[in-house]
Parts: structure tokens; sequence; C-alpha cells
């Protein structure tokens, strides 16, 4: 069983490579999603959060850079998604162009055919990483394989601990939360899930803590 404590140590590291390849790519952000084939974990470490939120919209959209570089196990690289992003992405590009992203570069954190999840760098402005700026994003994204194989989470089949998620972000508080959001909104499972992240991305929270709000009683009905 994953151990809690020793998920705190791996996600503190995630989070320190993070924030250290934000430190040398000036004005950009950095986020870490773990991800498995049977579906998305979440985020797990940001430099910041505008960073968290903007990776939390690729789940609330069910699609984005991230899920193409973990499908193909390359490096996604979009400097404008106004330009690009549409076509490829819609819902995705049209809730980050919002937010305030407006390039996105994803970098597969895998080891041979096994895929852990995806390193996103965001920015506010169109422009290509350099071709340095991409080694070092590389090299940070090989780092953070190395804490995810060091820290006890990657099952001896090459597999995220299939108990990460909850210990991630409350998942099945999150689950609960998007069943009563589905009743009071009479919406679909994706539509409510999307409400959800939406109304914590607008509110400055995370998705967890709403989904909390949610069994205590709160609506996303109540917005109107």
């Amino acid at each position: 069983m994953l151990d809690p404590d020793n998920l705190d140590g791996v996600t503190h590291r995630l989070g320190q490579v993070c924030s250290n390849l934000a430190a040398e790519l000036t004005g950009m952000g950095v986020a870490i999603s773990l991800m498995s084939a049977d579906g998305p974990f979440g985020v797990a470490a940001a430099s910041d959060e505008a960073s968290r939120a903007a990776d939390e919209l690729q789940f609330a959209a069910g699609e984005g850079p991230c899920h193409d570089a973990y499908a193909a196990r390359r490096p996604v690289l979009t400097p404008d998604l106004r330009g690009t992003g549409g076509a490829r992405w819609p819902g995705f590009t049209s809730m980050a162009l919002s937010s305030g992203v407006a390039a996105v570069f994803a970098f597969p954190l895998h080891v041979g055919a096994a895929g852990f999840g995806v390193m996103d760098v965001f920015s506010d402005t169109a422009g290509s990483l350099s071709l340095p700026q991409q080694n070092r994003a590389l090299t940070y994204a090989k780092m953070a394989v190395g804490i995810l194989l060091d820290g006890d989470v990657v099952t001896a089949a090459g597999h995220l601990d299939g108990g990460l998620s909850d210990a991630l972000d409350g998942r099945a508080e999150i689950h609960q939360a998007q069943g009563m959001t589905m009743v009071d909104l009479a919406v679909g499972p994706a539509e409510a899930l999307t409400r959800m992240r939406a109304h914590a991305f607008a509110h400055g929270k995370p998705l967890a803590e709403l989904a909390r709000e949610i069994i205590d009683g709160y609506s996303l009905a109540q917005e109107g």
C-alpha cells in the first residue's frame, strides 16, 4: 500500500523540480501531472498556483498537450495556442486563452514504454522555447522520472501505484461531489467535472477543497 508520508516527500521533490525549472525559464510556469493508461491521476506539483490551475484545465477539457504528449511518448510543443491550439484542442484552448495562457510545452515522463505523466511548461506570451531551454526542460523531466522511480510510487511492473490517485487529491471526494453536481445541474459526468474545475479555477481554490464544500452542502446551481 502506498505510504502517504512517502508520497508527501515525492510531491515535495517534484515541486522543487517545477520551481527550479521555472526559475531558469524566466516568466514561465511549470506543472507536473501524473497519469496512467486507465486515466489521469491529476496535478501532483507546480511552480505556482496559476500553473497548477492551467494544468487542471487539461483534465477539465479531457484534451490538451499533456494528453497528446503522454500518449505519443514525445514532447508536444505549442508556441502559439491562439494560432494552432484551437484546431487540435478547442475546449482546452478556449479555457487556457481565457486564463492568460498563450503557449504550452509538454514533456512526457517515461522510461521506455512505461509512462508516468507529463511535465508542462506554460507561458503567458506566444513564442518558441530555444534549443537550450528545451534541453533544460528535458533534463528536469528526467529528474522528475528519477524521483518517481526512487519514491516507491512505481510498481515492479513499471506502473504508478494504484493508490496514488486518492492520495494525491482526494479523488473519492471529488467523485462524490461530481455525482452530486450531476444531480443538481442535470448534466452528465464530464460536464459536471468541467463545471467543478472551472468554478475552482475561477475562485482560486483546489478542486479537492471545492469537492468538500459541495459534499457539505454547497451547490454550483447557486451560481445561476
